[in-house]
């Protein structure tokens, strides 16, 4: 019997180390919910032991037997907190941080790791399937720190937490009057709204043919830049993940985080023709402004973006790609 191995070369993403003087930490994360962090933090903590449980991400061996214990709990907005282990037990505190769950997401590869391995503070640099580039704090980075693999694509979930959401400056237009960019505005227009709303494989030779039938579709082009989706990620070393975006509200809804009324905004935030939307669950406490932000309106806002990968959603979407 002739027994044949295949050797795989498999190597993790590029890790950028942070010092504790490079890593933020999340005061300002735990700012969003509370005005008494000394107080409400460590209580909160304190309760989530009670129900918490050990989130897998892309590990199916979860041991209490890690130097790292991530523990979290089921609620859509919920805390992750991170213990360092000792002979399976419980040696010390290491890091804690408030999360978002979203059922909404993108593939794409991790090209880059910046990490502060003490604390546990991971933020991944991911390239998108259409070739985006996306920072995002890692929820469930100790779980999956040792699992990640360079050149791999995973469907990853997004979502966030809102330091400050408004309605987008509805006011903020720009007048386009070059004849060439009309020109092509417009072709584009009638092409895609005579073929049914899809894209026909050869736009460009069709643009080149297109001709204005009257005078009116060669008008300038009023542009609302309030009605823009847009993403710009932080440029500052680890804290890439604290993000301005503007982009459309597709849902809302409510629900508590330990005992505080908080709203859910599902917003598109990149939406760009033959790529997948960009949507972000992000969670914002529930004020009058908050409140009078309704479904389809659009907003702007400075979120602190989170990434979570999990084993099962992988096998869920390659399956529902496949089909």
């Amino acid at each position: 019997m002739t027994i044949n191995y295949q050797y795989k070369n498999v190597q993790a993403p590029t890790k950028v180390i942070l010092t504790d003087e490079q890593t933020a930490g999340h005061a300002d994360h735990w700012r969003i919910l509370t005005d008494d962090m000394s107080h409400d933090v460590p209580q909160w903590l304190q309760q989530m032991i009670e129900q918490a449980a050990m989130p897998k991400g892309l590990n199916s061996n979860v041991s209490a037997k890690d130097s790292c214990l991530l523990l979290s709990e089921n609620q859509p907005c919920h805390i992750n907190q991170v213990l360092a282990m000792k002979d399976g037990k419980p040696e010390c505190f290491v890091n804690a941080y408030p999360c978002v769950n979203s059922p909404y997401g993108l593939t794409g590869r991790i090209e880059r790791v910046i990490v502060n391995e003490k604390t546990q503070d991971a933020v991944l640099r991911l390239r998108t399937s259409d070739g985006s580039v996306i920072y995002a704090f890692d929820q469930l980075y100790t779980a999956n720190r040792h699992l990640y693999q360079q050149d791999t694509s995973y469907y990853v979930n997004f979502s966030g937490w809102a330091h400050e959401i408004t309605l987008s400056e509805q006011d903020e237009v720009i007048m386009v009057e070059d004849v060439e960019a009309i020109r092509y505005h417009r072709a584009f227009n009638d092409i895609v709204a005579a073929n049914d709303g899809q894209v026909p494989d050869d736009i460009q030779a069709r643009i080149k043919d297109w001709k204005p039938e009257t005078k009116e579709q060669m008008a300038p082009v009023e542009i609302n830049l309030g009605h823009m989706c847009a993403y710009l990620f932080g440029d500052t070393l680890g804290q890439e993940d604290e993000a301005w975006c503007q982009g459309q509200v597709l849902g809302k809804q409510e629900t508590l985080f330990n005992g505080k009324p908080v709203i859910l905004f599902d917003v598109v935030i990149l939406r760009e023709q033959n790529a997948d939307p960009f949507v972000v669950r992000m969670g914002a406490m529930s004020t009058a402004g908050t409140q009078a932000i309704q479904v389809n309106d659009y907003v702007q806002a400075n979120i602190w973006l989170q990434a979570a990968i999990y084993k099962e959603n992988q096998a869920t979407k390659s399956q529902s790609q496949a089909s």
